[in-house]
């Protein structure tokens, strides 16, 4: 059966999730999570991409990450994965695959999901039930985005940005968002149009999205929204 084609977007945030295969750990020792992370920056650099939010789990990655144009998410993710997977298998003796096929992905509508992604996105270790507060975890861009640690590897989206006229407002404006979950129906959708590739959004979004790549997505559900500038590739 042929692998499922899928769109990328220049200037339109991507939810990633890439797993372990079988679910197995990916990260052995923090100079594994260490390792990642510079080689997510250096690619994210190379490719323009920004990333906004990040968390690494044991056995997963989340990522939120603007591309600049449409073929910067790929060659970001095969970038890191060309030095990860050697790395791993050379430090641990291993062989074989590390990922469980490709990374899932899906286009995220800034104005209604952006800041819900970043919530479900650093609220991962919480849900996980290893730590009790986000700040807890080292792995996560949390600290960056709600402290104000120094993160070099990350880049603002405009609606972070927006939270405050001053870094302290925006960090305080953030902190507040965690006060409340992430809602089941929200999870819900986030999880499920990243499993699928499928856009989330309003039907707005979606109907841009479809015109572009000429095919339909599916059953929609929501408001219309604003439209947006759209470069896709497919691959």
């Amino acid at each position: 059966m042929p692998r499922k084609r899928r769109f990328y977007v220049g200037g339109i945030p991507v939810h990633i999730i890439q797993r372990g295969n079988n679910r197995q750990p990916i990260f052995f020792d923090e100079s594994d999570d260490r390792y990642y992370l510079s080689r997510l920056k250096e690619a994210a650099e190379k490719y323009g991409c920004a990333i906004h939010a990040y968390v690494l789990m044991t056995n997963h990655v989340h990522l939120l990450v603007t591309a600049e144009d449409e073929f910067g998410v790929s060659r970001m993710m095969q970038s890191v994965g060309r030095y990860y997977v050697p790395y791993i298998n050379q430090t641990y003796g291993r062989t074989g695959t590390l990922w469980e096929g490709r990374f899932k992905s899906s286009l995220i509508d800034s104005a209604e999901y952006l800041l819900a992604c970043h919530r479900y996105i650093e609220l991962n270790p919480v849900r996980a039930l290893m730590v009790e507060q986000p700040e807890e975890y080292v792995w996560s861009s949390y600290a960056a985005n709600g402290l104000g640690k120094v993160d070099g590897m990350l880049k603002r989206h405009e609606l972070y940005v927006a939270l405050g006229d001053t870094v302290a407002e925006r960090q305080q404006a953030y902190r507040e968002l965690f006060k409340t979950c992430v809602d089941d129906e929200q999870v819900k959708k986030i999880r499920s149009s990243c499993q699928t590739g499928t856009p989330l959004g309003n039907d707005r979004f979606r109907e841009l999205i479809e015109e572009v790549v000429r095919r339909n997505l599916g059953n929609k559900k929501g408001s219309q929204g604003e439209p947006f500038k759209i470069v896709v590739s497919l691959n």
